[in-house]
């Protein structure tokens, strides 16, 4: 076996929970294939850098054994190498717990302030 379908390698090394999620990610332009948007069927070999969004990041993982099976979790991370660079840790920005309610105004202002919308209207 020289190559095997993106969506059904990204689903056996665990990266989508089933693979008809990562054949919507596919359809959805959220996976490339060396810089290029790829559809489902696109083949993969070893060494090509893939690009997958997920949850508003992107992950680089470049192919270093085709599988096509879904395999346990120690087998499929020998299956890629993790190329992303590593995400500066974000503040809560203002949650509020749910069914706290409306905020009050003094509340509101606070909100606005941590999410650095507090300049004045002219």
């Amino acid at each position: 076996m020289n190559a095997a379908r993106v969506d059904s390698w990204l689903w056996a090394i665990r990266i989508y929970k089933t693979r008809s999620a990562a054949t919507t990610a596919c359809r959805a332009g959220h996976v490339r294939v060396n810089g290029e948007k790829v559809k489902a069927a696109q083949q993969v070999r070893i060494g090509d850098e893939l690009r997958v969004r997920i949850a508003g990041f992107d992950r680089i993982l470049v192919v270093r054994q085709l599988l096509v099976k879904r395999v346990g979790a120690p087998v499929a991370v020998a299956a890629y190498e993790d190329r992303t660079p590593e995400r500066e840790p974000q503040a809560a920005l203002g949650l509020r717990d749910r069914g706290a309610g409306r905020p009050t105004k003094r509340e509101r202002r606070d909100i606005d302030r941590l999410r650095g919308r507090d300049e004045p209207l002219d």
